[in-house]
């Protein structure tokens, strides 16, 4: 069977949308599976609802990765958006055609072709996830690097080129995910034209006539589809191979930062699609924060306790997700400063989105980490609600109790691996968390609820304050998570309903 490209398409008939030749617009670091599945998929959108009539030329990051196998592809891959919509299964297929090429700037005649695009009339956007790790000054880089390691040094590099050249600005969109990502990537920036001495009219230039835009991108990509059997079964189906297959859900967003004209300019909103120009991502970061792993931290403990493996399950049971979309709706969206139908619109996502017919996401894996996880995703809803209602949200109040139970319950032993339990059913579980958040419940395994409860509340370590001063929340802490003990999580849950 022959490997996908634009005669294979052709041949076998493919009768969806593709876009073989236009001007590459885009300068795209990365190729991973993620911006392939995200943006790569938002630009091909464009081009066939708006008329964008555009492409990405994709840059390595690092000097392994995908090049000869998208280059031999002639940039086409096929992208299957599965899960759930409107509570329906959902599973399309799309075959990309908005890459042109990929280039490894770590082979001479490569650096020279980004620096070529650089400095093109078509390019508008640079685009980048580079990983968490990717936006960092290093200066050990140097300008006459070929190229320079880090992305923010071979950035500099690219910008200056086209400076040099007398060549408009760029609208530059990160995705990395770290907070004012677009922010941090134009402070790296700087400091290589601090650092090389870089004239004063190219500094003018990136900080004037380039838009550093910080973003906040929201798409599950599992990547690659890892089953042999569905592999051939899908290849049979298409005509063809394809190495490059790539996977994400359904729903995607993706909040930019910038000026209202940006808006106009980026070729989504005549796409309809969901990627808002917004004057400040930060209050959509709280609300992915608060309601999408908030919810997964907020009832996946308790649910192990249960008898629960993963995530659709939860979905499947009345008691579980009933407690989830009260805690969502009734607790954590009052406390949030968004419209309210954007955020009811986005939580209601979330039942559609945990409820993946493709995906086994097992609970074990959420939890690692839960005491930080529950002090930065849970606790500020918590104390929001509190401060603005003078009374206790029944579900997050659960929730802390079901965290305490999840690292309490008949502890076995504490190891190199973690903190051994033993759940309601009697298999054994490890807890992963921070050495000293297990070490203090290793040492407080015989305590009496009250004791216990006291200890872990006044931990501020643990919490960045004292939380027994909370009126009523000890009280109610130790009251539900004898609840949890005596008559399992799943009562536990439905007691809040």
């Amino acid at each position: 069977m022959d490997q996908l490209c634009y005669k294979v398409l052709k041949d076998v008939g493919y009768s969806g949308y593709i876009l073989e030749k236009a001007p590459e617009k885009v300068l795209q670091f990365g190729e991973g599976n993620f911006l392939r599945a995200f943006v790569d998929y938002w630009f091909d959108m464009s081009n066939e609802k708006a008329g964008w009539n555009g492409k990405c030329v994709l840059v390595q990051p690092i000097g392994g990765g995908l090049a000869g196998l998208i280059n031999q592809q002639e940039g086409l891959y096929t992208l299957y958006l599965r899960g759930r919509e409107n509570g329906e299964k959902v599973d399309r297929k799309r075959v990309i055609s908005s890459v042109s090429r990929c280039l490894n700037p770590y082979e001479s005649a490569d650096f020279d072709a980004m620096m070529e695009v650089a400095v093109s009339d078509d390019l508008e956007y640079v685009v980048s996830n580079t990983t968490e790790a990717g936006i960092v000054y290093d200066p050990a880089c140097q300008l006459g690097d070929r190229p320079a390691s880090s992305f923010p040094g071979k950035l500099t590099q690219v910008l200056y080129t086209r400076w040099k050249a007398g060549k408009s600005g760029l609208v530059i969109l990160s995705c990395e995910l770290i907070d004012n990502n677009g922010k941090e990537l134009l402070k790296c920036v700087n400091q290589y034209i601090d650092q090389w001495k870089l004239e004063d009219g190219f500094k003018k230039y990136v900080n004037d006539d380039c838009l550093f835009c910080s973003t906040l991108v929201d798409r599950i990509v599992p990547g690659r589809i890892r089953d042999p059997e569905e592999v051939k079964r899908l290849d049979e189906q298409n005509g063809y191979t394809d190495p490059l297959t790539d996977v994400g859900e359904v729903f995607g967003v993706w909040n930019i930062e910038g000026p209202a004209w940006l808006e106009e300019k980026l070729p989504f909103k005549k796409a309809g699609l969901n990627c808002p120009v917004v004057p400040d991502v930060t209050p959509y970061k709280k609300r992915k924060v608060r309601i999408l792993n908030g919810a997964h931290t907020g009832f996946v403990l308790g649910a192990y306790l249960a008898g629960f493996d993963i995530v659709r399950e939860c979905m499947e049971d009345d008691d579980v997700r009933g407690f989830m979309n009260k805690m969502l709706h009734e607790e954590i969206i009052p406390t949030l400063p968004l419209d309210k139908k954007d955020l009811e619109d986005f939580a209601s996502a979330v039942q559609d989105r945990f409820n993946n017919p493709f995906v086994n996401h097992e609970l074990m894996s959420i939890s690692l980490n839960s005491t930080s996880k529950w002090r930065a995703r849970n606790m500020p809803s918590f104390l929001d609600y509190v401060e603005k209602t003078g009374s206790l949200p029944a579900c997050l109040t659960m929730s802390f109790a079901a965290y305490i139970a999840f690292f309490s319950n008949d502890i076995q032993a504490l190891t190199d691996k973690g903190l051994v339990c033993k759940r309601p059913k009697g298999n054994e579980y490890v807890c992963s968390d921070d050495g000293w958040a297990l070490e203090f419940y290793y040492a407080h395994k015989d305590d009496s609820v009250e004791d216990l409860v006291h200890a872990v509340m006044q931990n501020e370590q643990m919490w960045g304050q004292d939380l027994t001063k909370v009126p009523g929340f000890e009280l109610a802490t130790v009251k539900n998570l004898k609840l949890i003990r005596e008559q399992g999580a799943k009562a536990a849950y439905a007691s809040c309903l």
